[in-house]
């Protein structure tokens, strides 16, 4: 091993509030602590450049967010390491004589990118990591998707938290879950007019939802959800139970026009923007490269990982904590992150399981309260099959513009799964590494040979993970192994 190369007990990856709780908490309970993250600054998506937003007007992105400010200050006294713009692209385990179902740590490569700068790779060895990474939306694959003027609606969030940008023209929302209903609200608060949101929501999900009432109205979600609601409502027309949206060119070949069907009629309204929303998944490309149990969630129809009540994967000495191990919101995330840390402090055998129980008690029932009436959201916003698995000329695969009928001839001509589609499309093999398409494809899948989804299977992820160039590589810093690794023929 070399100087140039950091060391440190817990690495966590992902500086949201999961990786922020956790890392704070790893460090106060005495684990060398680093937290990397890819962007400047920590916030993550939620808290998106709480720390250096130009929205100073606190009202227009409401007190939710500015809650996370209250996560720096902490961070910042309790001694762990920030390495901020940095992309972890490679995890391997440390090779020795590991105990049975031990680990001896791992080796993380991770670049950073400094401005002015070519990006420089880096090499850290940790004994435990936390992977926070967080969520991403949700696929959502319509005609047109791909259009410029066609955005996520968390994409138009972080132009707005990042540069305070906000859109010019007549802008649709177009999809359904709280986050659609947040970036409307926000974007009132900035003075910004929206011609419609329309909601695809089914009709009669409200009766699935039912069962689950009981927990929402005992749910901080409720008295939050009705004044958001009651503002978007009084000031945008909302077009409820969307079947169907297609997003067409004008001449110049942005978005022009948005078709839709609502009550069994056919619509068309011109725009200049659409936004797309249609829930969040785990993010799970770390978390499947380094070889943790995924299951999928019937619920959500979507894949996340396995995990104990201590957010611990099926690997040694790898947590998952926050909305990459399930999605729960920001609030919980910080708790889960606090419990992940406790966790990892025992399994160092930094403090021991008493301790760690009672570290984690109170994260534990803040916890419990966060996530009471998530249920009834997961169920009321469950995407619509048809925006899920979607059919004809539709690009499924924006890397190499794969089409669903592309997708779906696969696998009626006997394509298996989704590893095996690489074959025949190359879908999951460009610069997104499948978090784009990945869940679609298992679907159409799915759809096509009536099999469940988590019989169709994922993509089988490898590192690196993120396009690397082989100048960052060449800036790696040398170890004995990577010299015994060259091998010089004498003649």
């Amino acid at each position: 091993m070399t100087a140039d190369i950091t060391t440190c007990d817990l690495l966590v990856i992902g500086a949201g509030p999961a990786g922020l709780a956790a890392a704070t908490q790893a460090a106060e309970l005495g684990l060398s602590t680093v937290l990397i993250d890819e962007q400047p600054a920590p916030g993550g998506q939620i808290y998106r450049a709480i720390g250096q937003t130009p929205v100073q007007n606190r009202a227009i992105l409401g007190q939710d967010y500015w809650h996370g400010l209250s996560l720096l200050e902490p961070f910042a006294r309790s001694g762990a390491r920030h390495i901020p713009a940095a992309t972890v692209w490679s995890i391997n385990a440390l090779e020795g004589n590991a105990h049975e179902g031990q680990s001896n740590g791992y080796e993380v490569a991770y670049s950073v990118a400094r401005a002015g700068q070519d990006p420089q790779a880096a090499l850290l060895h940790c004994r435990h990591l936390i992977l926070a990474t967080g969520a991403q939306e949700r696929p959502f694959p319509i005609p047109g998707w791909t259009l410029p003027g066609v955005i996520t609606a968390g994409a138009a969030q972080i132009l707005l938290k990042t540069s305070g940008v906000v859109p010019e023209g007549r802008t649709v929302l177009a999809g359904g879950g709280p986050l659609l209903y947040l970036l409307a609200w926000q974007y009132l608060n900035a003075g910004v007019k929206l011609e419609a949101i329309l909601e695809t929501t089914a009709s009669g999900q409200w009766r699935q939802a039912l069962p689950h009432a009981l927990g929402f109205l005992r749910s901080p979600y409720l008295g939050k959800g009705l004044k958001l609601l009651r503002a978007v409502r009084k000031a945008v027309p909302i077009v409820s139970g969307v079947t169907a949206l297609e997003a067409v060119a004008g001449p110049s070949g942005q978005v022009a026009q948005l078709h839709y069907e609502a009550a069994g009629q056919r619509h068309t309204i011109a725009i200049d923007q659409l936004l797309l929303h249609q829930g969040v998944v785990p993010n799970t490309n770390l978390s499947r490269a380094v070889g943790a149990e995924h299951v999928w969630n019937e619920r959500q129809d979507c894949w996340e990982p396995q995990v104990d009540e201590w957010g611990a994967t099926s690997v040694p000495h790898v947590s998952i904590a926050g909305d990459g191990a399930g999605i729960a919101g920001a609030v919980a995330a910080e708790h889960r992150g606090r419990i992940a840390a406790a966790h990892a402090a025992a399994a160092l055998g930094r403090i021991s399981p008493a301790t760690r129980d009672r570290t984690a008690a109170q994260p534990r029932a803040e916890l419990a309260r966060a996530t009471r009436g998530r249920e009834f959201f997961e169920v009321l916003y469950r995407p619509l099959p048809q925006f899920r698995r979607p059919v004809g000329d539709t690009i499924v695969c924006r890397c190499e513009e794969a089409t669903a009928e592309q997708v779906r001839h696969a696998a009626r001509i006997g394509c298996q799964g989704p590893n095996q589609l690489k074959a025949f499309l190359r879908c999951g093999m460009g610069p997104c590494q499948g978090r784009f398409c990945g869940l679609t494809v298992t679907e159409l899948i799915a759809d096509e040979q009536q099999r469940h989804p988590r019989d169709v299977g994922y993509y089988r992820l490898r590192f690196p993970t993120k396009p690397v160039t082989l100048g960052e590589i060449a800036t790696l810093p040398q170890t004995q192994a990577s010299r015994e690794a060259v091998v010089r023929f004498k003649k």
